[in-house]
């Protein structure tokens, strides 16, 4: 028997505040759902606007431990009413530490556990810095409905190290929780299509599915551009939403013809890891 899974990622505007936006969310989770989606992707931070833009001390006061995080509480609930995966980025304090972190709920709306983003950008309009400390949990795979998941978080989606570490972990399918939109230092800078290719790419290199979910509309002085997609294992997008959409991209996967194209193409049989020691060297 084929074994397949059907996938969703959701689009729609986060502008805040907590309440409004995990009801959204929420919404869009039970149409997925109801489409016969088991793992299903909200965006990265969903709990808020997107409050990196600015460095203000005052918020960091809307992180919460794990247990404690609105976002996560609602998504567990939601994982068990509807039997569901639901990958759950949230503002996490942890003691005198701050992180973006991953919850990983399963369909029993347990936390099956957590990543810590690994890559922290610094920049206009995404200072997150300031907010956040390197994750120090490493790459994490989950394993659910018979298949085995990597979650990397929107600064991570850039790297083909995290994608390759999580695809020699055994993952089968790569999930990217995003927050992205306009670059303040440029207004005629659009990265959409770099930010889909680089992803493509890591679903080429690796040959399997990607699923990456973003927000969408105006925040602050950023203007968040959606264009979330489901690839399939040659990088060809199945699902796509533009940049206004609010929704949700639903695909069934066969895992078992991906299984078979990733083995035939050998890029884990020809990889000659004794020859990349230069990767984890310091510049």
């Amino acid at each position: 028997m084929t074994r397949t899974i059907t996938v969703a990622a959701l689009q729609l505007p986060l502008p805040g505040p907590v309440a409004p936006n995990i009801e959204a969310v929420t919404a869009l989770v039970e149409e997925a759902a109801a489409k016969g989606a088991q793992i299903v992707l909200p965006p990265e931070l969903f709990e808020g606007p997107y409050f990196c833009q600015v460095e203000d001390e005052a918020l960091f006061a809307n992180a919460r431990p794990t247990a404690d995080h609105p976002s996560v509480v609602a998504m567990q609930v939601l994982a068990a009413k509807l039997k569901i995966a639901i990958p759950t980025s949230y503002f996490e304090k942890d003691g005198p530490h701050y992180y973006n972190t991953l919850a990983m709920i399963g369909p029993d709306g347990a936390i099956m556990g957590t990543y810590r983003k690994s890559h922290i950008p610094d920049g206009p309009g995404y200072e997150e810095k300031y907010y956040f400390r390197p994750g120090n949990t490493g790459f994490k795979v989950w394993d659910v409905f018979g298949t085995r998941i990597g979650v990397g978080v929107c600064w991570d989606q850039w790297y083909p190290e995290c994608a390759r570490a999580m695809a020699l972990m055994g993952a089968e399918l790569l999930f990217y929780p995003t927050a992205i939109g306009s670059e303040p230092y440029d207004a005629d800078l659009d990265t959409s299509r770099m930010w889909r290719r680089a992803m493509q790419g890591h679903s080429v290199s690796n040959c399997m599915p990607v699923i990456a979910a973003n927000r969408i509309g105006p925040e602050g002085d950023a203007n968040f551009y959606g264009h979330s997609f489901i690839s399939d294992e040659w990088g060809d997008l199945t699902q796509a939403f533009g940049a206004s959409e609010t929704g949700v991209l639903v695909e069934t996967i066969n895992l078992d013809r991906a299984a078979k194209h990733r083995a035939g193409m050998g890029f884990f049989r020809d990889r000659r890891p004794q020859l990349y020691g230069r990767l984890v060297e310091d510049i």
